[in-house]
């Protein structure tokens, strides 16, 4: 037989919207890798095989997303292998990927601030899977009820955030008309243990009339009041020195006229 091969270690599985890479360590040297799939319900699958890489995207064997699922990789010698010996392997943690996927970002489509009405549209993220009729299935379409979308969005230059829920891809709520308002979308899955929020959308700003206070904040106008006090105070000391020179000389201007 073969001297004792090395088998995999650290293998991980990394998945976003469904799709799913198995990666693992050390690069092969004398010998190759071969992924199994094993399902609690499901054939044995094998993916990536005779590979020299240290990952393998297995989202397609991974379409009964409810099922969960282990991986074997196997170390197989580069010179083949009689069909009687067993290949040394390595047994990954269990992965189910509708409750350990990653929802990836929703994509903001359109926004609106009319009056006092902060209006958000967007778009489930997409997964690897398609329908008969060869269109991607959303998240929305393999989660159904299970999916909410959460909006946090907070006045322009302030911390303080505030949330609304929605489970359609609209959301509307009240805000100060007279501020411009900054907001993100984040998907949710209430009743998983593991992974409920999901990657934040990019975050985007209104901009009903921005002034220079909204612009440069407090520090414009303080900036501005010292400017002006600093003025006046030069004005009063300026005057009051000319008053002091004008009433000096009137002062000597009289004194020749009272000695005749």
């Amino acid at each position: 037989g073969n001297p004792e091969l090395p088998t995999a270690v650290n293998i991980t599985w990394s998945s976003i919207n469904f799709k799913t890479i198995l990666q693992w360590q050390p690069k092969p040297s004398g010998y190759l890798y071969t992924v199994e799939i094993h399902g609690q319900a499901t054939d044995t699958k094998k993916k990536c095989i005779l590979t020299a890489e240290t990952e393998c995207d297995v989202t397609d064997v991974l379409r009964n997303v409810k099922e969960t699922y282990t991986a074997h990789i196997l170390s197989v010698p580069s010179s083949g292998t009689d069909n009687f010996e067993e290949p040394p392997f390595a047994v990954s943690e269990k992965f189910t990927p509708y409750s350990q996927t990653v929802l990836g970002k929703p994509e903001i489509q359109n926004y609106t601030q009319k009056g006092s009405r902060l209006n958000v549209v967007f778009q489930d993220p997409l997964t690897p899977y398609t329908f008969p009729n060869g269109s991607f299935q959303s998240i929305r379409d393999i989660f159904q009820d299970d999916l909410e979308y959460k909006l946090y969005y907070w006045k322009d230059q302030s911390s303080g955030k505030k949330a609304a829920t929605t489970k359609s891809h609209e959301f509307e709520v009240s805000v100060d008309s007279a501020k411009n308002y900054c907001f993100y979308v984040q998907g949710v899955i209430p009743s998983h243990r593991e992974n409920r929020n999901g990657q934040e959308s990019m975050v985007l700003c209104t901009s009903v009339g921005r002034t220079i206070l909204d612009e440069y904040g407090a520090e414009v106008f303080i900036i501005a009041a010292v400017i002006a006090i600093a003025i006046i105070t030069l004005a009063i000391v300026l005057s009051v020195i000319l008053c002091k020179r004008k009433n000096a000389k009137a002062a000597r201007e009289k004194e020749p006229l009272n000695g005749v």
